[in-house]
């Protein structure tokens, strides 16, 4: 499925900037932040602005189209996996890593046959990666 059919299954009226915008967090898996996208589509998409690229994030997560993450609280950053998986935060180079989680759709089917009606989960893992890791213990 290509980006303009994926915002159409999505109930989204794709537009130039919408396209560009889905296309590079699709196949950007590093968890964009808005200053990230606009800079590196603006020199593509003159007219494009800040305000627009926040602006299509919001649509995006209120079609459900995009996640956006708060892991770090200092910058809203956003996902477009959409499948169940947590995120690492690693505190020395802020690089946010997706985590496989198995565990998880046991948890929401109990909680569903239970009554509740899940539309949000958010598992945040903050530590220090792996290539930090070897980088501090070959200093």
């Amino acid at each position: 499925m290509n980006v303009y059919e994926y915002l159409l299954s999505f109930q989204i009226k794709p537009s130039v900037q919408r396209i560009a915008i889905m296309d590079y967090l699709l196949k950007h898996k590093t968890h964009p932040c808005i200053d990230e996208i606009y800079l590196a589509l603006c020199k593509d998409i003159p007219t494009l602005s800040k305000t627009t690229v926040y602006n299509t994030f919001k649509l995006f997560i209120e079609h459900g189209a995009a996640r956006m993450l708060t892991i770090d609280e200092r910058n809203a950053c956003f996902d477009g996996d959409l499948s169940a998986h947590a995120h690492f935060q690693c505190k020395v180079c802020g690089k946010i890593t997706d985590i496989p989680i198995k565990q998880e759709e046991t948890e929401m089917e109990n909680l569903q046959g239970k009554g509740f009606s899940i539309e949000e989960v958010h598992h945040y893992y903050k530590g220090i990666c792996p290539e930090c890791l070897e980088k501090n213990n070959n200093n």
